[in-house]
């Protein structure tokens, strides 16, 4: 763990609105495209040879997800839409004084993304901050090309970082709030739930090795979108690209479901968490050893899901140095003698979350 805090700037940070869009460097463009396009159904916004630009059905910005085709499976980048332009030059100097490295574009990184900042975070991450972006048909009332399992928004993204504290507190400087976290009774924090938009999460952090992306998230309207996805996915038998699910989480209350790409890049099928947008809107923690927390109905996790993730590049396009978490991970706290099930010492504290 590293021990150093991250420095907090004397300038406010960016007004960041919502997680806007990822892109995922795939190494082979056709598998992904008919994962993304034909299996998942995303909207092809734009292409060319070398990259897919995608939407879901209620985007009006010209894309959510670039597939960008490249030697190593990772992410180039986390993007963010901030609140104004000058919010761009607010992230570049507060990245800068921080004594990150930054990289900026008038033209932006991507297609139909203009001025926009890239920077190598305190975390590793790629973090990417823009205002200007090109408009596109928003397909709400397009009912014509409305699939049964529609994706209809980008909800969020997932990060693994070994130390989940830190990177914490970096992102609440940074405007974040937190709306639920994990603890042991020791008061270690394993992972948090961080958001911009109102609902649970624009990102969260897990506690793991790191830097890595464990999922990105798009959310359907209701639990029978998700459903006909892992129909869908059963009748082009490829259901052995179900990692886990579908099922409830705790920590969210959300109705899940997470495949894995041709790269195995893990997607996460999202629906029904909640409102979270009052000012006093209270944090839920959750005891580690609860394994509700991270499925309401007591099912066991797959190991994967704990141990595989996604390498993430610097700006020179190469992946990252991966860090050990040197503590005790959530997986080695959850695993009991009879596999993944409760662990819990003391029935008698069972409780769903605490509200502080």
């Amino acid at each position: 763990m590293n021990a150093n805090p991250i420095p907090k700037p004397s300038i406010n940070p960016p007004d960041i609105v919502r997680c806007a869009y990822m892109e995922l460097v795939v190494t082979d463009l056709a598998k992904s495209r008919e994962f993304y396009v034909d299996v998942l159904g995303l909207h092809v916004t734009e292409e060319d040879e070398n990259a897919i630009y995608l939407r879901s059905l209620e985007e009006f910005i010209h894309h959510n997800l670039v597939l960008r085709k490249g030697p190593v499976a990772a992410v180039a980048s986390f993007a963010y839409r901030v609140r104004t332009p000058e919010d761009v030059d607010i992230a570049e100097a507060y990245y800068k004084e921080m004594g990150c490295r930054t990289e900026r574009r008038a033209n932006g990184f991507t297609k139909g993304v203009g001025d926009s900042v890239r920077v190598e975070d305190p975390l590793g991450f790629p973090y990417e901050f823009f205002y200007h972006v090109d408009h596109v048909e928003r397909l709400t009332q397009r009912y014509d090309l409305y699939s049964a399992g529609e994706l209809v928004r980008l909800d969020h993204f997932n990060q693994v970082t070994p130390d989940v504290p830190r990177g914490r507190t970096y992102l609440e400087n940074l405007g974040f709030r937190v709306s639920e976290d994990i603890k042991d009774s020791d008061g270690v924090t394993y992972a948090a739930w961080m958001h911009r938009k109102h609902t649970v999460h624009d990102t969260a952090l897990t506690g793991g090795d790191g830097p890595r992306m464990h999922h990105v998230a798009f959310a359907t309207h209701e639990k029978h979108n998700i459903i006909q996805i892992c129909d869908k996915m059963g009748a082009l038998r490829i259901s052995d690209r179900i990692e886990r699910g579908p099922g409830r989480h705790g920590v969210s209350n959300a109705f899940y479901l997470y495949i894995l790409d041709p790269d195995d890049h893990r997607i996460e099928i999202y629906t029904q968490d909640y409102y979270t947008g009052d000012p006093d809107n209270p944090t839920i923690t959750w005891d580690v050893h609860d394994n509700q927390r991270r499925d309401w109905w007591g099912n066991p996790v797959v190991p994967s899901w704990y141990t595989e993730a996604s390498l993430v590049l610097d700006l020179d396009g190469n992946p990252q140095e991966v860090i050990a978490r040197t503590e005790s991970s959530e997986m080695e706290v959850t695993i009991g003698a009879d596999g993944f099930s409760y662990t819990r010492g003391d029935e008698t504290d069972f409780k769903v979350g605490s509200q502080l």
